[in-house]
């Protein structure tokens, strides 16, 4: 099943806020760069880390 990975931030932020109820600001800059850092150079590095 393949989910397109700006769903999976829109569901995992909307849960985030939901439960913890952080910052609007804080959400945006954790859903961002995780978006930019997955089509980075560091994705490798980060799938190793979190497999």
């Amino acid at each position: 099943m393949d989910v397109p990975l700006w769903l999976a931030l829109i569901v995992v932020g909307a849960l985030g806020v939901k439960l913890t109820r952080p910052p609007w600001w804080l959400v945006a800059v954790l859903l961002l760069g995780g978006y930019l850092i997955a089509d980075s150079f560091l994705s490798p590095a980060i799938a190793t880390v979190v497999k």
